[in-house]
């Protein structure tokens, strides 16, 4: 095999620049992704970008069971190329097979690499790993734990490089104690039945501490547990996920915090490659990782391990509060301290005041809901808390430099509004 492709047929296949293929016919693609999750429909969405920006493709995308890839369709099928999630030995000897038949390239978009000598793309798990210990590190958390996966390659490399950030740190990482160690198992099934187990882990942690769970599904798992024990979330245990599904995340209790991959652009990247291969290219290179995009806050893990009393309990209230309207005022009454004293204590413990702290957790629901709805800006100023529009677009632009309009079509890879329509919703007054 060879980093351009499969067998020795791909290496001596070649494709005019320009030509869509033979013929002038549109190239065949099997796309082999499971697409029970959201990181898989991210490469599908990814490749679909390409298919649309690029030359046109006939993607062949077989039925896929949860448990099984679509080993009988694959058989009879004639293309051009492959990209494949290969996860299980079963998909791996069926793209194998599927290579020497046709001698046609393949690229991977999974980290088990079952297929050693083929290109694969996927996200940076040490890049995620070093997110998400600054995220922790930023909240002055002590105690940090990793709950992963044996069945999978990936969440042994977050591990890695999670406990290797923290410790250039000085913080030790508490890692769950997994039983066997499965491979090649799709990641569609449901997380171990460990629920007891994870659990009893949980409980036994020195509190606070804050928890990296190696994909959402199992950032959810954690949820559940803390539920049962009686654990506070985030106070007592903070809980991020990895992947970002944005339901998985927003029906979770609370809603779950989650490292965003960069799925669409490893779906266009692999896209690319593969037509680069069809062209009779060389790569490089065989390994492509992608950074993550990001954190999206929620609030599992929407906390600082505070060791003030008073403090942590008047930002434990305006966590609850701030979109209510609450003002310093109410927060040093529940509080029982003077507005002088909180001021102070918070001056020394967080180094920002109390108004402050109120309008971090104003504009993080602001961001929220310009991310993950289509809400009017108006609308969403009610929601969280500002008696005016005008006031939180002009507040929010001195945060971001750039106004909640223009924030919002970046963040969902939109051309920005038009200036008109930018005016028009700013200047909605509630």
């Amino acid at each position: 095999m060879s980093g351009r492709g499969l067998g020795k047929a791909s290496r001596r296949r070649k494709a005019v620049p320009g030509v869509a293929a033979a013929g002038g016919r549109h190239r065949r693609v099997a796309v082999v992704i499971e697409a029970s999750n959201a990181y898989a429909r991210g490469l599908l969405a990814g490749i679909h970008r390409h298919v649309r920006e690029h030359e046109p493709w006939t993607v062949f995308l077989p039925e896929h069971g949860r448990a099984a890839p679509p080993l009988a369709a694959l058989a009879k099928w004639h293309g051009d190329g492959v990209i494949a999630r290969i996860e299980n030995a079963a998909t791996a000897r069926a793209v194998a097979t599927l290579g020497r038949r046709l001698g046609i390239p393949a690229v991977d978009v999974s980290a088990a690499r079952l297929l050693a000598d083929i290109p694969y793309v996927e996200t940076d798990d040490a890049a995620i790993a070093r997110a998400a210990a600054a995220h922790f590190l930023d909240r002055d958390f002590r105690h940090v734990a990793f709950l992963g996966d044996g069945r999978f390659r990936w969440s042994d490399n977050r591990c890695r490089a999670f406990v290797e950030t923290l410790a250039a740190q000085g913080r030790a990482v508490t890692v769950f104690p997994a039983a066997g160690r499965r491979r090649s198992r799709p990641r569609a099934e449901p997380v171990p039945d460990d629920d007891e187990a994870v659990e009893a882990w949980l409980t036994a942690l020195p509190k606070p501490v804050a928890v990296l769970a190696c994909y959402d599904i199992r950032g959810r798992q954690a949820l559940d547990a803390c539920r049962r024990a009686g654990l506070a979330v985030p106070d007592e245990v903070a809980v991020l996920g990895v992947d970002d599904d944005e339901l998985l995340c927003g029906l979770a209790s609370p809603p779950l915090s989650s490292v965003i991959p960069d799925a669409v652009g490893a779906g266009r990247l692999a896209a690319s490659l593969l037509e680069r291969l069809m062209r009779g290219e060389r790569l490089d290179r065989e390994e492509w990782l992608l950074p993550p995009l990001g954190i999206v806050t929620r609030q599992s893990t929407d906390v600082l391990a505070i060791d003030d009393g008073i403090v942590a309990a008047a930002v434990r209230r305006i966590r609850e509060q701030a979109c209510d309207g609450i003002k310093v005022a109410d927060v040093a009454r529940a509080a029982a301290v003077t507005r002088r004293v909180l001021e102070s204590r918070f001056a020394r413990r967080l180094g920002h005041s109390p108004h402050e702290e109120i309008l971090r957790v104003r504009f993080r629901r602001v961001e929220q809901l310009l991310r993950e709805t289509d809400l009017p800006l108006a609308t969403i100023a009610e929601r969280c808390g500002f008696r005016h529009t005008e006031y939180m677009t002009v507040a929010f632009t001195r945060r971001h430099g750039e106004p909640p309009s223009r924030w919002r079509s970046r963040q969902r890879g939109m051309p920005p509004p038009a200036d008109g329509q930018r005016t028009s919703s700013s200047s909605t007054r509630k």
